[in-house]
């Protein structure tokens, strides 16, 4: 408890010496890049959120130079971590990577991080967890993380964190067209095309990618192929209609760990489908979501599955009296599929759940707001389970905030541990409760902005596979992690700025995937028609091997992106990545590229 104790003091220091920091209005401080939505499904200033909520912009994105949506926010957000083998390719089954760990929770796949398309979930109906292969970005404005459980809000696998994705829109009337294409190390390719065209009331949106790579090692390539299509249209001046929908095939080789190679190759597809009406009204918002998810796995060693994850969400948000709202919802949620494999791939169940939620704030005194909800959730094959969460947010002023919240978070068993390898149809979730308080601060009439967290979890029904009764999965396991993380902007001039983000857990038990220290930094200068970027990261204590004989990795590693703007509608970048020539392992056994470079353009008109 040391860490929390230097926490404490540190909190009421800060508390202290702000009293000092003159006092000014309130609504003065909610700037347009501080309004996110994911914390509580209507927008909000990221300060009245009591839970933590970072936010990665398209320029950030773009600036990072990285194909991925994934991996640019391991650099983004403080105790996030993502699972990397190669170049390109995530790569499923034995090997695979792309598992996410927020503030040292994971699981094996990814099932306990939510992965959102503009607050649609994206998991794969037999595994539970999402295909990170298929997420680019081209298609994304802004990308919001909730770092800690959400489960009050978008129920089972919102267990740890939420990664809800906002995809680019058509804004402005006429028509808006980008192309793109990169060349690097290995034969590494990328290619992508936007189109984007409004008049008056209606909008359309669509993209298309393609992704190449021999990769690094022999029969490690990859390939995938991206399509996106997106429209609206504004009924009236209180309604929109929005629909859109996505396809991604990819194949991929995987040559297995360099201690025992083994050729493996996948053969993807998948597809997502989402309407959505939302309206607005001077005291009341909300929306109606319907989506379809689908999916068909052929591997090389045989197992073909076939998969569907379906849904409609339904809420609302009523601002009852000043001061206040209240948002109620419901969310009804149909998963499964088939497979031609595993102890009981003949008799896979499609689960449904069912839920109910409502979440309040009240703000007093014009500086407080508290925040409460409750979700009851309805699984077919576990039964029900409650999920309550509590929290406050304090604006001492306009340049300091503090939050503090109790939220419990859950993960339904997946298909897959039920029915499909080593199942059992008895298990019940996982579970934690997380305690967190966090002070924001902005100095400098906004230019410096930094957010300070400590952060308690305690968990329990971890679904484990228990020797001696290795054909049965369990509800056998506990966790408890602490830890802090630090973030912090600072715009040195107009031209000029850095930020970067720390983050420290200390974890009872190792996990993969989990490190015990992290630090990502960025610098980004203009010059005429000149970009800079340069970026480092650095990562102690990461396990990527715990049993038989734990293997943790430390390295540094080192960005550069050099961009021109020769023409107006030119743009030509070159980029170096390792550039210490870092030998590394983040899978056991899958030994990361050295350096390796890449350069290319984007034309926009």
């Amino acid at each position: 408890m040391k860490i929390f104790k230097i926490s404490f003091l540190l909190f009421a220091f800060i508390f202290s010496i702000n009293n000092l920091i003159a006092q000014s209005n309130i609504s003065d401080s909610i700037r347009l890049s501080e309004v996110v939505v994911t914390g509580s499904k209507t927008e909000i200033s990221r300060k009245l959120v009591p839970l933590s909520v970072s936010q990665i912009s398209h320029s950030d994105i773009e600036n990072s130079g990285q194909i991925n949506i994934l991996s640019t926010l391991s650099s983004f957000v403080p105790g996030f971590f993502v699972t990397e083998r190669s170049l390109l390719g995530f790569g499923v089954g034995t090997g695979g990577s792309g598992a996410i760990t927020m503030r040292g929770i994971s699981s094996q796949p990814n099932s306990s991080v939510l992965v959102l398309i503009d607050g649609h979930p994206q998991y794969q109906g037999i595994f539970g967890h999402p295909l990170p292969d298929a997420y680019v970005a081209s298609d994304v404005e802004k990308v919001e993380v909730i770092r800690g459980p959400a489960s009050i809000l978008y129920g089972s696998n919102a267990m740890s964190g939420v990664i809800n994705m906002i995809t680019n829109k058509q804004k402005e009337d006429g028509v808006k067209l980008n192309l793109g294409a990169s060349y690097g190390s290995y034969n590494t390719q990328k290619y992508h095309g936007t189109i984007g065209y409004k008049k008056h009331k209606w909008n359309i949106f669509a993209s298309a990618n393609h992704d190449r790579t021999d990769g690094f090692r022999k029969n490690t390539d990859f390939k995938i192929s991206n399509g996106y299509l997106k429209t609206g249209y504004e009924i009236n001046k209180n309604l929109s209609l929005q629909a859109d929908a996505s396809i991604a095939k990819y194949d991929a080789n995987d040559n297995g760990p360099v201690h025992a190679p083994a050729a493996f190759g996948i053969d993807i597809m998948r597809g997502k489908a989402a309407l959505s009406l939302d309206n607005t009204f001077e005291k009341a918002n909300g929306s109606l979501k319907i989506y379809h998810n689908f999916g068909e796995h052929i591997l090389s060693d045989g197992f073909q599955s076939t998969d569907r994850n379906s849904g409609i969400m339904l809420y609302e948000t009523f601002k009852l009296w000043n001061g206040n709202s209240l948002t109620a919802g419901t969310d009804l949620k149909q998963y499964g599929g088939k497979a031609n494999r595993g102890a009981a791939a003949n008799r896979l169940k499609t689960v449904n759940e069912i839920a109910l939620y409502a979440y309040t704030s009240q703000q007093l005194l014009q500086k407080l707001n508290i925040n409460a909800g409750l979700r009851l959730e309805n699984n077919s094959v576990y039964g029900s389970e409650l999920i309550p969460m509590f929290g406050l947010s304090y604006m001492q002023s306009a340049q300091t905030s503090f939050k503090a919240s109790a939220s419990k978070g859950f993960r339904s068993p997946t298909v897959m541990e039920m029915y499909l390898y080593a199942p059992n149809d008895s298990l019940q979730p996982e579970r934690m409760m997380n305690y967190e308080i966090s002070w924001l601060q902005s100095l400098l009439n906004q230019k410096l902005q930094f957010e300070l967290t400590a952060f308690w979890v305690e968990g329990e029904n971890l679904i484990q596979i228990v020797p001696p009764v290795v054909t049965m999965r369990q509800n056998a396991g506990t966790f408890s992690n602490k830890g802090i993380e630090i973030s912090a902007k600072y715009e040195i001039t107009k031209n000029f700025r850095i930020q970067g983000n720390y983050s420290f857990t200390d974890i009872e038990k190792p996990v993969l995937a989990a490190p015990r220290h992290q630090a990502n930094l960025s610098a980004n200068y203009n010059y005429k028609i000149w970009n800079f970027n340069l970026s480092g990261q650095y990562v102690d204590g990461l396990y990527t091997r715990i049993n038989p004989i734990p293997v943790t990795e430390n390295y540094l590693l080192l960005n550069a992106r050099i961009a021109a703007q020769v023409l107006p509608e030119l743009n030509i970048f070159v980029m170096a990545n390792n550039l210490l020539n870092q030998k590394y392992e983040i899978n056991y056994g899958y030994p990361m590229p050295g350096t390796y470079v890449n350069a290319g353009l984007n034309f926009s008109i």
